[in-house]
């Protein structure tokens, strides 16, 4: 069983977001949606800069199980992303 951390605001579509010191927001999917998908083998994500709404397609997650898109939890420009 996974612990969540209390900090965690999760969406319907199994994105998380956390609201970090500095004021900006980091997002994650769900370790469900992760467990679900299995091994993932691609990840397409938004360019810094981007403007997203919330519950926008923000990207795509390919696993050897099936791709699909990610939506932002939270509408705001994307600031970094994880290389």
């Amino acid at each position: 069983m996974s612990s969540t951390p209390e900090n965690l605001k999760f969406a319907a579509t199994h994105e998380w977001a956390s609201l970090e010191s500095d004021g900006l927001i980091t997002v994650g999917i769900s370790d469900h949606a992760q467990n679900a998908l299995g091994d993932i083998v691609y990840l397409e994500l938004p360019e810094t800069g981007r403007q997203l709404k919330a519950g926008e397609a923000a990207g795509v997650v390919e696993s050897v199980k099936a791709a699909s898109d990610y939506h932002a939890p939270v509408s705001g420009a994307v600031v970094a992303v994880n290389e």
